[in-house]
């Protein structure tokens, strides 16, 4: 399964697609990147005169990156024996604990990583943790999801 086939299955469009580029995955850790236009909508009152990424949209750039998209990329030969080219995955987050250390700003581009560390009874869970260009730790913790194809 390609990059591109992974980003076209996530469940989520514009302005709530956090995924830009996917640059590595295998069975047990996925890389991906993403970077946030100014003119996203939260960013006017987020805060005023002075925008910053709100931590639930760090959160969720690392949960469509590190656990949709693993997940997507784990299930996919499970996806394949349902013979349905519209099935799409449906994945419910069920915990995230994530610690922020640094502001991500509008236009600045961020790097997820993340590491399976389980994946059970269809139940994901990863290590997750986000990196600026210039390689310094934003955020880390743990996010969990179910998956169902």
């Amino acid at each position: 399964m390609t990059s591109t086939e992974i980003i076209n299955k996530l469940p989520y469009v514009y302005p709530f697609l956090y995924v830009d580029e996917i640059l590595s995955v295998d069975n047990d850790a996925i890389v991906g990147t993403y970077r946030y236009p100014n003119d996203l909508p939260f960013y006017q009152g987020h805060f005023k005169n002075n925008p910053v990424t709100p931590g639930v949209i760090l959160t969720e750039t690392m949960a469509q990156i590190g656990l949709v998209s693993l997940g997507i990329y784990i299930t996919r030969d499970q996806d394949l024996a349902h013979n349905d080219i519209n099935n799409e995955i449906e994945i419910a987050m069920t915990n995230a604990t994530i610690d922020y250390f640094l502001p991500v700003l509008p236009t600045e581009e961020v790097t997820v990583k993340a590491y399976k560390v389980y994946f059970r009874f269809n139940k994901l869970k990863c290590k997750v943790e986000m990196y600026n260009k210039r390689n310094q730790l934003v955020s880390r913790g743990h996010i969990s999801g179910m998956i169902k194809l």
